[in-house]
């Protein structure tokens, strides 16, 4: 049996077309067999981009804002994400090569042009210069805890100073464990939003003292 977490899928493709509305526009997503929520936006990914969606309006979006969408599945967030803030350079990745093939086909879908979308594991596809105004997951938990670090520390490590960091999970899938790690890594972990057992946390890399 394969995982959405599997590098090449081995199970046969079965396409399925899934509708979404979010920010007061219709979407319509291609997914497939061995790829996250295959059926639907899962509950805690619309949860994590109404929240974000929320923040960053909150504080003022800026032209050429770069956005990570990290494990980018069938390229949900990345592709609402560039429809609501056109202006923003937004890059998708995913180990899953099938799902990245989806995500593709789904920005074309849905009219948009991301930067770039991306096979590789955590970060490893992302250039060792390229620096995030905003990384955005829903972490692979059933790849384990090492894996779902990795997404973090890769991320604190690609982040421009002032940038922030949206995690969503679930308490029983390991939430406090994050909040401790994010903390570790960031000096600081919010919950800004929480439903339906899930909860949507920001970190913000501070600006060094020099």
């Amino acid at each position: 049996m394969s995982h959405y977490f599997e590098a090449v899928p081995g199970t046969p493709s079965d396409r399925k077309v899934v509708s979404y509305r979010c920010a007061g526009m219709n979407f319509e997503f291609i997914t497939d067999t061995s790829v996250f929520s295959r059926g639907d936006v899962d509950k805690g990914t619309d949860l994590l981009i109404n929240t974000v969606i929320d923040d960053i309006k909150k504080r003022g979006a800026s032209k050429g804002e770069a956005l990570l969408d990290l494990g980018c599945g069938w390229g949900v967030v990345g592709v609402v994400m560039q429809s609501v803030f056109m202006s923003f350079d937004v890059t998708m990745t995913d180990i899953n090569t099938r799902a990245v093939e989806l995500s593709k086909e789904n920005a074309e879908l849905n009219r948009v042009r991301p930067k770039k979308i991306v096979s590789g594991n955590a970060l490893d596809a992302i250039g060792e210069d390229e620096r995030f105004d905003t990384v955005m997951t829903n972490p692979p938990v059933r790849a384990g805890k090492d894996v779902v670090f990795s997404f973090y520390e890769g991320a604190f490590a690609h982040m421009k100073e002032g940038g922030a960091i949206y995690v969503v999970l679930q308490r029983k899938q390991g939430a406090p464990s994050t909040e401790k790690k994010l903390r570790e890594l960031f000096g600081n972990c919010e919950t800004l939003s929480i439903s339906g057992g899930y909860r949507v946390m920001r970190s913000i890399k501070e600006k060094e003292i020099t």
